[in-house]
């Protein structure tokens, strides 16, 4: 067994190498299948004690498939590239976030 060289990591996922578009879209699907409402933020610095992050348009409250939630996840990283962008799932009936993960870092 070998310790991962000490370097900063984000939320969920952080320890792969950056996501293809196919495999956040298997991640969205699994918030679809859930029955999460998925949304997209962006922020300029992911430091853990950064509480609060900007949301891009309103969550997808009537998102059916992937295509819908991955074309905005490509707005933002257009317009907001150097920002950290990611997708969040949202439980409507706990009332809170239940899952995130990073799809962008900016360079």
């Amino acid at each position: 067994m070998q310790t991962l060289p000490k370097q900063q990591r984000f939320e969920t996922l952080s320890y792969l190498p950056p996501l293809s578009d196919q495999q956040i879209a298997k991640q969205i699907q699994y918030i679809l299948d859930k029955g999460y409402i998925p949304a997209v933020e962006f922020n300029e610095n992911s430091d853990p004690t950064v509480f609060f992050w900007t949301l891009w348009k309103l969550p997808l409250f009537g998102a059916r498939g992937t295509d819908e939630v991955l074309s905005e996840v490509r707005a933002c990283r257009s317009e907001y590239s150097n920002c950290y962008v990611r997708v969040v799932g949202f439980d409507n009936i706990k009332q809170c976030q239940v899952l995130s993960f990073i799809v962008h870092k900016p360079r």
